[in-house]
């Protein structure tokens, strides 16, 4: 880039990354930590969906069990 020509390394490298960081840090956490809030949302809902899979199937065997007798 020619904004970027004639500067040294570190302005690119170390300064302008700080500054986003300072800048729009709060904006990326938020980010961030909505990922993870809809990752944990989304495995809870897995694992009770399982958990009301296996329990429906654990029922309905031992019911056509006892019906077999």
């Amino acid at each position: 880039m020619k904004l970027f020509e004639g500067v040294p390394w570190w302005v690119k490298w170390v300064a302008v990354p700080v500054i986003a960081i300072v800048v729009f840090g709060g904006m990326i956490a938020s980010a961030v930590g909505f990922l993870f809030w809809l990752l944990f949302k989304v495995l809870i809902f897995v694992a009770l969906v399982g958990g009301l899979v296996f329990v429906v199937k654990k029922v309905t065997s031992s019911s056509d069990s006892r019906d077999k007798w």
